[in-house]
């Protein structure tokens, strides 16, 4: 069977909204008003798939029209194609929609505790509709996410910096030597990098972004560290080191730390930065560009 005995699905595509409607009222007049075209128009579209099919998809019955069989099922078709459209356009509406769109945060484990609650709240108060995918693991994941479009915005220490991306310092936090109450260290008021040389160091894992910034702090003075244990959670460092099992650099604590511990200024003062990450060239959604604007605005960042 030749191709041009068959209907060409571009050419078909615009007459499924009519077909849709023909099938709900077989009133050619009534359709043409309910899609909005000429009723000549809607009545040529029509004779022409007739004559595509090499059969009639209607026939005039008084002042209407009837389905014929192969009309019926062409109309069942578009019907169907139209309802499986229909999701995906609603989905595409809601992310050209800030008042309707979704957004994919990343960020680090440490800031579900109470930063990025504190965030998403003051957002959804001036947009109730916006949906949030939230995504907590370590630096390294984050960012690997946020590189092949998995999330729209990544919030870490350090910010990426690789051409891929574009970025803004949200805060800062001092980083602090955390050691058991007993130790030599405990008294003194201040700590310098150099005294850490020869102590057992409790670090994160690689991958983390406390530990990346750990690890260039010491090569930066020359220091390889003598590491004892590396953990996941930052409250494990601290638990262990409660438990006298060695010193970390650590941030301060946002509760009260286990008992057994002293945090101990770095000298000289010494922090890891925060920032929100996207990717330079990718176009972001209206709704993920209003919850950027917000979080700057919630941190006091000019652009």
């Amino acid at each position: 069977m030749r191709q041009n005995q068959f209907v060409d699905e571009l050419e078909l595509a615009p007459k499924l909204a009519v077909l849709k409607a023909l099938a709900a009222d077989e009133h050619v007049t009534r359709v043409a008003e309910r899609v909005g075209l000429p009723q000549p128009t809607v009545s040529r579209w029509l004779a022409e798939l007739g004559e595509q099919l090499g059969a009639p998809i209607i026939v005039k019955t008084g002042r209407r029209v009837r389905l014929t069989r192969a009309g019926r099922l062409l109309a069942e078709a578009a019907t169907r194609s139209l309802a499986a459209l229909e999701p995906g356009l609603r989905e595409v509406e809601e992310e050209l929609d800030p008042e309707k769109g979704r957004v994919v945060l990343g960020f680090l484990h440490m800031l579900g505790r109470s930063l990025v609650p504190e965030l998403v709240r003051g957002f959804r108060a001036e947009h109730p509709h916006v949906r949030f995918g939230l995504v907590q693991n370590a630096r390294y994941t984050v960012v690997e996410k946020l590189l092949h479009g998995e999330i729209d915005l990544a919030l870490v220490a350090p910010p990426p910096d690789g051409p891929e991306f574009s970025s803004v310092v949200l805060f800062e936090q001092e980083l602090i030597v955390v050691v058991p109450a007993g130790h030599h260290l405990a008294t003194r008021k201040s700590v310098r990098l150099k005294d850490l040389e020869h102590e057992e160091l409790i670090l994160l894992e690689h991958g983390y972004g406390l530990r990346q910034i750990t690890d260039d702090m010491f090569a930066a003075a020359g220091i390889s560290p003598k590491i004892a244990f590396e953990s996941q959670e930052i409250e494990t460092v601290r638990g262990l080191v409660a438990a006298g099992l060695g010193v970390a650099l650590l941030t301060h604590a946002e509760t009260t730390p286990p008992a057994g511990l002293r945090e101990l200024p770095l000298s000289p003062r010494a922090s890891r930065v925060f920032g929100l990450a996207w990717l330079k060239d990718n176009p972001l959604p209206p709704a993920v560009r209003a919850f950027r604007e917000h979080a700057l605005r919630t941190h006091d960042v000019q652009r």
